[in-house]
């Protein structure tokens, strides 16, 4: 009986640690998408829709048009399907944040925004805002306002912004993976205490406008000067943030390059940056009929692709890397994964069901 007794307490504990690790990770998808494609997906497979992106306008926030407005309400409506689906709205993307630095400078420009912010969510019934200014303090994209004070000024951006959500509203912000952002753009020890998570941008690590190839979205650094997913969460963990509020993210398109020379598989060789290929469009394109050849860089812990006749390289997250960002997310307790953006991945049996399956499995 004893034995029975004992057994039956391991399998309920089991079950119970199971339960606890799929509750406390999130899979959050920014979602670019209408009201209608955001229907072809498995949405009891996310905990989190990020709708992207809404802007400022006259200091508040603004969603664009009425499509916007219709997708927004539609999203709203899945949590009929999905309960305990949450709904967030963005603020800026890159190259959407032209008037942040200024809008954010003054006191009344961040009580007037936040209050913007509350009666749009109030609206909507959405369940909070990400904030994705890209990027505070340092230059972000080309001809955006930066300056000093966005430090300090986004601490008091957040800061007021949580007072004016209560605790009722989810607030999140999209955080650069590069080392120069974590050093110089946020002041973390103050802002990570009033903030549900923060989303690493684990990815563009190698951007579009780099003239060398390399990993865009490594999980693992493979010399100590190469940005990484683990460099800047090991970076946040430094710095006393919890890991429960740490998001990595992920890459469902490539970085890719022409003019790249067939040397070292064309990694870490010169280039020009051209058009990526979303994940969906991986298995039409990214073939050996194609001249396509796939690479597994083990200590990356990422792949890559090198097409040796036309002289092409690219690089992006696939379905070997997001299951080890979440074996990664898991073994760090971290806060789950996030990526960018749905509407760029296989309806079914794609990168969103591999984070699903590996997360729920026994």
């Amino acid at each position: 009986m004893k034995k029975i007794l004992m057994t039956v307490l391991i399998v309920v504990l089991s079950l119970s640690l199971h339960a606890q690790k799929t509750k406390n990770f999130a899979v959050l998808a920014y979602y670019t998408g209408d009201d209608k494609q955001i229907d072809n997906f498995e949405i009891e497979k996310l905990t989190h829709i990020i709708y992207s992106f809404c802007h400022l306008k006259d200091g508040k926030l603004n969603v664009d048009n009425a499509n916007d407005s219709i997708a927004i309400k539609h999203l709203v409506s899945l949590k009929a399907r999905n309960p305990k689906l949450k709904i967030m709205l963005s603020l800026g993307g890159w190259g959407g944040c032209p008037s942040c630095s200024e809008v954010f400078s003054t006191a009344d420009g961040r009580v007037i925004f936040a209050k913007s912010v509350k009666e749009v969510n109030d609206y909507f019934k959405t369940d909070g805002l990400d904030l994705d200014w890209e990027y505070p303090t340092i230059e972000g994209h080309p001809g955006h306002l930066y300056q000093q004070a966005d430090k300090k000024n986004f601490t008091e951006l957040v800061k007021v912004l949580r007072a004016e959500l209560g605790k009722s509203n989810e607030l999140s912000f999209a955080a650069g993976g590069f080392q120069k952002y974590m050093d110089e753009s946020v002041e973390w020890k103050l802002i990570m205490p009033l903030l549900d998570r923060v989303n690493i941008m684990s990815y563009d690590l190698v951007n579009g406008y780099s003239k060398v190839t390399g990993h865009h979205t490594p999980l693992f650094s493979t010399n100590k000067n190469e940005e990484s997913t683990d460099r800047a969460v090991e970076y946040l963990l430094k710095l006393g943030i919890p890991s429960h509020k740490i998001v990595i993210g992920s890459a469902f398109y490539t970085r890719t390059w022409k003019d790249v020379a067939d040397v070292n598989n064309g990694l870490y060789q010169s280039g020009t940056p051209t058009g990526g290929v979303s994940f969906k469009d991986f298995k039409d394109t990214l073939t050996e009929a194609n001249g396509w050849k796939y690479f597994w860089d083990e200590k990356a812990s990422a792949p890559y692709w090198y097409n040796q006749r036309e002289q092409k390289f690219a690089t992006s997250d696939d379905i070997a890397s997001v299951k080890a960002k979440t074996s990664y997310v898991i073994k760090k307790k971290l806060g789950g994964i996030m990526f960018w953006e749905l509407t760029l991945d296989s309806a079914k049996d794609g990168l969103v069901n591999a984070i699903y399956e590996l997360k729920t499995k026994k």
